[in-house]
């Protein structure tokens, strides 16, 4: 509701929420993701994070050829984590989180697999039974992620998932963390996500002569 208001959103459930067996399996999860891309998807938002499934990897290259972009959390496991999938996966655009002070907070995952950051902690949001809520997380960062990425879809429906990101990317701001780690900057990929910056970036398509009524038509 806050980045992109008016997009439509398609629902797609694979993790049951009660840790029973049949949910977050690959077969769920893929077959989600292949729902979601032919019935028309244009961003695929993914908050949740595991490893390395080749399964679930061959399912994303397949939708980022078909155009479909592609956004996840980086994950909750802190500084230590090795990278988590799908986020670490080069078909996805990987969303760390970032604090008040525009640091990453320990909770997320960082790393050179990481595209972009955004706002994830104590957040005011949207809970159920239209209650509000303070809740932390990259899952959450992914969101605001998809969204912007969505705004960029509106301005420009053609744009490819590769020049999406080269978009998202060369508008956010780099951070600089706090502390002697010097390299700490690099875990945060190009740093936090301007969604303003990031549209404007983007010229409107041109609008075409087919597109357009003849003037001796006109009323």
């Amino acid at each position: 509701m806050g980045a992109a208001p008016a997009a439509q959103i398609l629902a797609v459930r694979a993790f049951s929420g009660d840790d029973s067996p049949d949910g977050g399996t690959t077969f769920a999860i893929a077959s989600g993701l292949m729902w979601a891309v032919s019935h028309g998807a244009r961003v695929v938002n993914m908050s949740f994070a595991g490893p390395r499934d080749p399964d679930t990897a061959r399912v994303l290259a397949d939708a980022h050829e078909k155009g479909v972009v592609l956004v996840a959390a980086a994950g909750n496991k802190g500084a230590k984590s090795p990278p988590l999938y799908p986020a670490a996966d080069p078909s996805v655009i990987a969303v760390t989180a970032t604090d008040a002070s525009d640091q990453l907070p320990a909770f997320a995952n960082r790393g050179r697999y990481v595209a972009v950051a955004a706002p994830g902690v104590d957040l005011m949001l949207l809970a159920p039974n239209g209650a509000l809520q303070f809740s932390s997380g990259t899952s959450f960062s992914a969101a605001y992620v998809t969204g912007t990425a969505a705004l960029m879809l509106e301005r420009r429906p053609g744009l490819s998932p590769d020049n999406l990101r080269q978009a998202l990317t060369g508008t956010a701001h780099h951070l600089e963390f706090k502390g002697t780690d010097k390299s700490a900057g690099d875990q945060s990929g190009a740093g936090l996500v301007d969604a303003y910056q990031a549209v404007l970036s983007l010229a409107p398509p041109p609008v075409g002569a087919a597109n357009m009524m003849p003037a001796a038509a006109s009323q």
